[in-house]
């Protein structure tokens, strides 16, 4: 069992090109959902919530945003960076099974939240946490998850009809796959490489 958290933690990929579009067994997604509902959250708030999204027409259009705030990034890029990130796909929206959005209600949990007093951002990172188990327990299910940073808020709240006070944390694309990447895409293309996990560890103080 401890040999097979570890391995599901590290082949963990955040997946762009490798969708196959086929479907998700009802009995999978459950699992994958109860999974993301099981983490833990700062004063029992549990303040996310899934917008699972099927419909084609919303997820085309949350597409072509995407290709937009795309085009955004790239205009501020020169030189061997912009031609690296020309050879990055950036999404899966449209070739994956579905999407799933996962939110935040601050107000979760009010007007007193265990443990919040102090850091106000706890509550975000517990919803953090949720998206963390879903992508786990996707893995583990040789399911397929990922991220799509390149959009605005506001434009997904409008276009999923969210409420003002909920935040739209992670745009999440989820389904089967042909095989997880043994590289990150990022360090294939040459943007960033991994640092070894020594060198963020520190001792007692930040300089030792």
């Amino acid at each position: 069992m401890t040999g097979q958290l570890y391995d599901v933690i590290h082949q963990r990929r955040d997946v762009r090109g490798e969708f196959t579009g086929a479907p998700i067994p009802a009995e999978t997604l459950d699992r994958v959902l109860a999974a993301a509902h099981a983490a833990p959250s700062v004063g029992l708030s549990q303040p996310w919530d899934f917008v699972l999204v099927r419909d084609r027409g919303l997820r085309e259009a949350f597409h072509g945003h995407v290709r937009q705030e795309r085009d955004v990034f790239a205009a501020g890029l020169t030189g061997e960076q912009a031609d690296r990130f020309s050879r990055i796909k950036i999404d899966g929206v449209l070739e994956s099974t579905m999407s799933i959005v996962v939110t935040y209600d601050p107000e979760r949990g009010s007007p007193a939240v265990l443990g919040r007093h102090a850091i106000a951002d706890a509550g975000l990172y517990s919803v953090c946490l949720a998206i963390q188990n879903l992508w786990l327990a996707a893995t583990a299910e040789r399911l397929g998850v990922g991220w799509v940073s390149f959009y605005r808020e506001p434009f997904v709240q409008k276009l999923l009809e969210i409420p003002a006070r909920i935040r739209p944390v992670a745009w999440l694309c989820l389904g089967p796959v042909t095989h997880l990447e043994r590289v990150p895409d990022l360090e294939r293309h040459g943007w960033r490489q991994r640092r070894p996990w020594q060198d963020a560890v520190h001792h007692d103080r930040w300089d030792n």
